[in-house]
């Protein structure tokens, strides 16, 4: 029973920052140009995972280029900059992009 019970709070636990860091991607307006599991305007979330899986610098790197916005490495269509999300807000969704694998 003890078993059970901490595997459903760790569960949880980990669950949680996914749902919260969605949400914080949908109110900064990602999923415009963005999906979890497809292609929209932009890659997907899984693929951005997958392209930079091994990349120690990759959370400050996409952190930069949500704010700044960037092109050419996904293709012909740029990212627009998001100057309203912070630097820590850009972080946490780097991170969070990164999980999604």
């Amino acid at each position: 029973m003890k078993k059970a019970l901490l595997l459903a709070v760790a569960t949880l636990a980990c669950a949680a920052p996914a749902f919260a860091d969605l949400a914080l991607a949908t109110s900064k307006n990602c999923m415009s140009c963005h999906a979890v599991d497809r292609k929209v305007l932009g890659p997907s979330f899984k693929d951005v995972a997958a392209k930079y899986k091994d990349d120690k610098g990759a959370v400050d790197m996409l952190a930069t280029k949500i704010i700044k916005g960037g092109a050419g490495v996904w293709g012909p269509v740029p990212m627009p900059a998001n100057n309203q999300v912070s630097e820590a807000d850009a972080k946490k969704l780097a991170a969070w992009v990164l999980s999604t694998k």
